[in-house]
């Protein structure tokens, strides 16, 4: 996986789908891109199962393909897709920022960036299936907290340490999170991760989720459940059949049908979406 300089042209048609113009860095400006990204370009693993069965993908998407999935089928992506490319973007836009590891259950298995903006640093992570709808500051005294529906995600001070950690807690339970490793990386470093990614025994090849956040509203689609807020009704369905399930969405996601079934079919759904 070489690193590559990639065609004006490419971020142009990346902003257009993002229904944004293209303006000189500023803060405000930079929190208008991360709310376009979250809202636009979904989370879901739906174009990885597609492109592995399709295209026997195995590596990070092309650039070229990655927006036109986007623009063909309503794709998104996981974290090295759409972490990787938004990093791409806001770097050509001019934005100071870096791609940084961070560990999960293994070391370096998540991709975010650290972006550095008025003498101060944020985290911009799209790429987490969570509503990270602005740039998170890093220079935290106290706990910073986002609440949505069941779920807490903090974002804790860095004290020391010098790395960003981020918690997911459901119902009070600690599901989930991340600690960030704070030095500059390349994307070619995470090859290996991303190849282990595509394996018949990856969490994303035995797992369906797809997330949006808009505003006060959102959707998570786990597996055979759907999740929906609406301000403060929040409103959970399992699905009774594949058809169902493809059905809602293609109404939700407006991800073509044949494409949803031709990409799970065999799907096992027998892991969580959060390892």
């Amino acid at each position: 996986m070489l690193e590559t300089k990639f065609e004006d042209k490419l971020f142009l048609r990346y902003l257009r789908l993002l229904g944004i113009q293209k303006q000189k860095p500023s803060f405000e400006y930079l929190k208008k891109i991360v709310r376009a990204q979250v809202s636009n370009i979904p989370f879901e693993n739906i174009s990885k199962l597609y492109y592995k069965k399709c295209f026997n993908l195995k590596h990070l998407i092309d650039f070229e393909l990655y927006l036109e999935g986007i623009e063909k089928y309503r794709f998104g992506g996981t974290c090295y897709s759409i972490n990787f490319y938004l990093n791409q973007l806001l770097s050509w836009l001019g934005y100071d920022i870096k791609l940084c590891g961070a560990d999960m259950k293994s070391p370096d298995v998540h991709i975010v960036n650290i972006l550095n903006i008025e003498n101060r640093e944020f985290l911009i992570d799209t790429g987490y299936a969570a509503p990270f709808t602005e740039p998170l500051p890093l220079d935290l005294l106290t706990d910073h907290t986002i609440a949505l529906g069941v779920d807490r995600y903090i974002l804790k001070p860095q004290h020391s340490n010098n790395r960003p950690q981020i918690e997911l807690y459901r119902n009070g339970e600690l599901i989930h999170g991340y600690r960030v490793n704070p030095q500059e990386r390349k994307i070619s470093e995470f090859r290996d991760t991303i190849e282990d990614s595509f394996k018949d025994s990856a969490t994303f090849m035995n797992a369906l989720l797809l997330t949006r956040f808009v505003y006060n509203k959102f959707i998570v689609i786990h597996n055979m459940t759907i999740i929906e807020s609406f301000g403060e009704v929040l409103k959970k369905q399992s699905f009774d059949s594949i058809e169902q399930l493809t059905s809602v969405i293609n109404d939700r996601f407006d991800i073509p049908r044949t494409i949803v079934l031709q990409s799970i079919d065999g799907l096992q759904m027998v892991k969580s979406g959060w390892g």
